[in-house]
């Protein structure tokens, strides 16, 4: 009696039926999978935020409870100072020779690995991120013929910093030292959010994604981040943000619930940065807690 043989194998019938069943999970999984990252993304950049509270804290503990000064300033020996926007990590000059121009000359002893000062959710990280903080005061791009350069990150650092309230007509005030008052706000770091930045005019930008964001690429002195290249939709994206203040804790908030700042230009008056078409830094969104 002849033994019948067996074929295992699949058919293409089969095979291609395999194949639709696995582009269908790929394609449930994937966004779900993509999502999964973002979040973990967030999480690591609220830890990150909680280094940079303890290090601002550690800082005040070892110098007379005063937090570190601003360097978010544009020193110029022949024209004085102004703000600058909130995420400048290292300015072109000191305000004064008694402050240091780098962030980093102030927090290294507390922070060593730069990465805790860039959001994990950004695009692209800074190409000279290392080096230019552990280089603090002597930071200088070997790609620039300037010998002193600017650094912006992808957070923005409130202490000691002053802003122009858009909504209330009156000053920001940044924490400036650990025992706090009543004109002073609790607000040490959040994440960027912001609209009419020169680099993205009539355009919100933000170190998190959010939805129709594309990259704007980063410059010789500036991160990159995400933009939604003149959305015409109105108001601000739907975007969750995380902001630390001084009693150490870091939380989530909303794009919704936030308060503009401008940058400052005039220090002696308030006067803040024109805007409208990209001139200048934009708008800055701050959660409405910081005004509590």
């Amino acid at each position: 009696m002849k033994r019948k043989t067996c074929n295992n194998g699949l058919t293409l019938v089969e095979l291609l039926v395999v194949i639709f069943v696995l582009s269908l999970l790929m394609g449930v999984l994937l966004p779900a999978l993509s999502k999964a990252r973002e979040q973990a993304r967030k999480i690591l950049g609220a830890g990150n935020q909680r280094q940079i509270i303890s290090a601002a804290i550690l800082f005040s503990q070892d110098n007379n409870q005063r937090y570190p000064e601003s360097v978010a300033t544009l020193g110029n020996d022949l024209l004085g100072w102004n703000w600058g926007e909130p995420t400048i990590l290292t300015c072109y000059n000191a305000r004064s020779p008694r402050m240091y121009r780098s962030v980093s000359a102030y927090l290294w002893n507390y922070i060593e690995d730069a990465s805790t000062m860039y959001c994990p959710n950004a695009p692209l990280k800074y190409k000279y991120l290392h080096q230019a903080w552990d280089a603090g005061e002597d930071w200088d791009n070997p790609q620039t013929p300037l010998e002193k350069d600017a650094f912006k990150g992808t957070y923005c650092f409130y202490w000691n910093y002053t802003g122009y309230l858009q909504e209330r007509d009156y000053p920001f005030k940044g924490p400036r030292n650990a025992a706090g008052g009543a004109w002073q706000s609790k607000l040490l770091v959040s994440d960027y959010f912001g609209y009419d930045h020169f680099r993205n005019p009539n355009s919100y930008g933000s170190c998190e994604k959010f939805p129709q964001a594309s990259i704007t690429e980063g410059s010789l002195l500036s991160s990159a981040f995400w933009s939604d290249k003149g959305s015409t939709a109105p108001g601000p994206p739907d975007i969750k943000l995380n902001a630390g203040y001084t009693d150490g804790h870091v939380e989530s908030y909303s794009s919704a619930d936030t308060v503009i700042m401008r940058v400052i230009k005039m220090p002696q008056t308030n006067e803040p940065y024109p805007y409208g078409d990209g001139i200048g830094p934009g708008f800055f969104y701050l959660p409405r807690k910081a005004l509590d």
